[in-house]
């Protein structure tokens, strides 16, 4: 997939970026660039293939750093919530502003 020149102008008018025409090309070189690369990555057959937990455990053991999933902050929902202007069961109410 390769963008025109026509492809970036609407990105950039999207975008609400104005580019001179220098930039523009520069843009048009980096991101055709950039689908290069994405293109030779999909060429390669990966099936069969575990993904990493860590890209270094390819070469080596990673032991990951998992901590338990505990509470380390104490609750203060209720001292937060003293100064709302309205709260409903640990909640806070806001006015609607999308009909």
């Amino acid at each position: 997939m390769a963008l025109t020149p026509q492809d970036i102008a609407r990105i950039a008018n999207l975008a609400r970026l104005e580019l001179n025409p220098f930039e523009s090309e520069r843009m048009l070189t980096q991101i055709n660039g950039f689908f290069d690369i994405v293109e030779k990555m999909r060429a390669v057959d990966t099936s069969g293939i575990e993904p990493l937990s860590h890209p270094v455990a390819a070469v080596q053991d990673v032991a990951l750093r998992l901590r338990d999933d505990v509470a380390s902050e104490p609750d203060n929902r209720e001292a937060n919530q003293r100064s709302a202007p309205a709260v409903e069961r640990g909640l806070f109410l806001v006015p609607k502003v999308i009909e």
